[in-house]
């Protein structure tokens, strides 16, 4: 018979659950492309991820498409990382937290596949990871590597949203920042309970911290074979 703390625990893991799914649902607006939800393992790849890469810098373009996919590019970084996490557990992982990352590993895929159909033929190429610093078999490496992850991906779409003159671009913009805020604090909660959010995140006006295209660029090319460039933002 389960006693009323274990009766509490399962309902808070299925309360974080829930709020997982519900983050990830309705990014789409009217009038951009809307992604079909991922039913089999190819359907996590990018094709062009697993490639050799370049030394030329693929540069993200100007205006709407511009930031279009300078979030594409971040996208590809995240949906790539969260692939490779989900391809081998780390040691020691628990079912929670499997659920919890493949959550977010298919919300990170969907965005992705979304600005991709979103761009077509105006979308970068395939970028190519180098997660040759992450240590993908640690907990406490592939954790703090997801912060960090998130935690960019919030202060670039905060960064980067504003210069948007279409209002339905920007509207995807918020939703997907909003869930990509939902996964930082999901991390954070795994990395240290209490520590959702923090002076690292948000400022002493309650307002989250953000980063430049330029800044941006620079962190996430550190994890890219495939260097990008956001010079024309």
């Amino acid at each position: 018979m389960k006693t009323e703390t274990q009766n509490l625990q399962h309902d808070a893991k299925m309360a974080r659950r829930a709020f997982l799914r519900y983050a990830g649902a309705g990014v789409a607006v009217a009038g951009l492309a809307t992604v079909q939800s991922c039913s089999s393992r190819t359907e996590y790849d990018n094709e062009d991820m697993s490639g050799g890469g370049s030394s030329d810098k693929t540069d993200v373009g100007s205006g709407d498409v511009g930031i279009l996919n300078f979030a594409y590019a971040l996208e590809q970084l995240e949906a790539a990382f969260y692939v490779k996490v989900a391809d081998s557990w780390y040691s020691g992982i628990t079912d929670m937290e499997k659920m919890y990352l493949s959550d977010i590993r298919d919300h990170e895929v969907s965005h992705r596949e979304f600005f991709k159909k979103a761009l077509a033929g105006n979308a970068i190429k395939g970028l190519t990871p180098n997660f040759s610093s992450i240590d993908f078999s640690s907990r406490a490496s592939v954790l703090a590597t997801a912060k960090a992850f998130e935690d960019l991906g919030v202060t670039a779409y905060d960064g980067a949203g504003y210069m948007l003159k279409s209002a339905d671009y920007l509207t995807v913009a918020g939703k997907i920042a909003s869930v990509e805020a939902r996964h930082a604090a999901v991390i954070a909660e795994l990395l240290e309970p209490g520590s959702f959010v923090t002076n690292a995140q948000v400022n002493a006006s309650g307002l989250n911290i953000v980063r430049t295209p330029k800044e941006v660029v620079s962190i996430a090319n550190a994890f890219l074979t495939t260097k990008i460039s956001a010079k024309n933002l």
